[in-house]
């Protein structure tokens, strides 16, 4: 885990969950803009993944379990799409919400990696 790239993709979540949380009480039901928040936090995601295999076949393994972060890894390269078939679903103004639900879930577990990987347990 390259812990810059972590910060990006924590604001970014942050910043999509906020987005679609409020657009949601707001009464927007998603669309392009909000789904495609998730989209991005999903290819962020991704981009971390490959990240997190590259880094230890290049000498700089996780300091932490590598099984619990891998476990966290592929758990949450699931939310986003999960929460995008949702909104596609049911077309409500509480898709929105689950949208931004989902990034935050996103955010919350991007920083547990980030404290396994580190060992700041």
């Amino acid at each position: 885990m390259i812990e810059w790239f972590m910060w990006v993709q924590l604001v970014v979540a942050v910043v999509a969950g906020l987005f679609a949380v409020v657009v949601g009480f707001i009464g927007w039901k998603p669309n392009d803009y909000t789904v495609g928040s998730l989209v991005l936090v999903e290819l962020l995601l991704l981009a971390q993944g490959v990240i997190s295999l590259v880094l230890p076949a290049v000498g700089s393994p996780p300091e932490g379990n590598a099984l619990e972060f891998g476990v966290y890894a592929v758990s949450v390269l699931l939310v986003p799409p999960a929460t995008i078939v949702w909104a596609l679903i049911d077309r409500t103004k509480w898709s929105t919400v689950v949208l931004g639900a989902g990034a935050f879930t996103v955010a919350v577990m991007l920083y547990r990696m980030y404290q396994i990987w580190f060992a700041l347990n």
